[in-house]
Parts: C-alpha cells; structure tokens; sequence
C-alpha cells in the first residue's frame, strides 16, 4: 500500500491550522479503515475501533499546533501508534485480555486489497455453486431456480411444475442438500 500523503506546509512557511486541518482530513479519509483495522486487531469493537480513530486524528492536530510533532513528517506512523496506544490502553482499562504482535507484523492494511479478496472468494464460491447447481437433475435445478433464485412461492412453483407443494418442498430440501455435500467437497 502507498503511503498516505504527508502534512506538508507550502513552500517551506509554516503550515496554516487550516492546511493541516485538510491536509489530516484527507489522510483520515483514505486511511480510516486501515486505522480502524490495527485497533480492532487490539481488542476493540467496530464502534469503539471508530472512536480510537478519531480521538487519534484529534490528539496528532494537537500535536501539530502545538509543535509537539513536526507537521511535515508523514502522519500514517504517527497515527498508527496513537491509536494502537489508545487501544491497548482502553483495552487495559476495560480489562479486555488480547496478546501484543510485534510492531513489524502491524501495518494499515489496505482496503482495497480485503476488498478485493472478499470479492475474489465470493467470484469463487458463486462458480463453485453454479456448478453444483449444473449437477442437479432437471426437476431439482427447476425448483432450486424458481424457488430460491427467482423466490417464488411454493404453491407457484407447484403449479408451473405440476407437482404437489408437498414434492416441491421434498425436492427443495433434497437440492439444498445436495448442494451443500458439493460446495464442502
């Protein structure tokens, strides 16, 4: 992942609050999920992983203005550690017990690269269940298609295929059956 742009001040003067400001608001954009991701590998839950996030957002704008940090060094350090900090520390309050990883193994994960596994293993499983739903006999895959695809009720499916609600429901759990057995195999 690329680093997120730095606090950088226009042509050497010192940086406005207003540009520091902006300058923190688009590297909290672009890297809040990543930031919220080290504090969940804390401990943290979502809302309180969000909460972490912002209050180290807020605590380097303060450190900024009061020159405590250099505001031209690049933020997404300084951020990771104040909300790893902050999350080990609210951890520690409310006595959550989560082992530490070496500060190596953290980094921001990028979103866009879980995204896009996410998206890769869903690609994978619908192929794998197309396949599985190919291998259904004719009536199976017409009630699999028509009832759970096309979420048609039973009594019509029965009709369309002139068998009895009864058998439909018989050949519906039969195909989910068979289709659970191929996507674990």
């Amino acid at each position: 992942m690329s680093q997120p742009s730095s606090l950088q001040p226009a042509a050497n003067a010192p940086p406005s609050s207003d540009d520091v400001l902006e300058q923190l608001s688009r590297v909290a954009q672009t890297e809040r999920g990543g930031l919220a991701a080290v504090a969940r590998q804390e401990g943290l839950s979502p809302e309180e992983a969000i909460d972490c996030v912002q209050d180290a957002l807020v605590t380097l704008l303060d450190l900024v203005q009061t020159g405590q940090v250099d505001a031209q060094v690049g933020p997404a350090p300084v951020l990771v550690t104040i909300v790893r900090n902050a999350a080990r520390n609210q951890r520690r309050r409310h006595f959550r017990a989560r082992p530490h990883l070496e500060l190596e193994k953290r980094e921001i994960a990028d979103e866009r690269d879980v995204l896009q596994e996410e998206l890769l293993a869903r690609a994978e499983d619908t192929v794998r269940l197309r396949a599985c739903v190919a291998e259904l006999c004719e009536i199976q895959r017409a009630v699999v298609t028509l009832r759970l695809l096309e979420e048609r009720p039973g009594e019509s499916v029965a009709e369309i295929l002139g068998v009895s609600q009864n058998h439909v429901a018989v050949l519906l759990h039969r195909a989910k059956s068979a289709l659970r057995q191929c996507m674990a195999g």
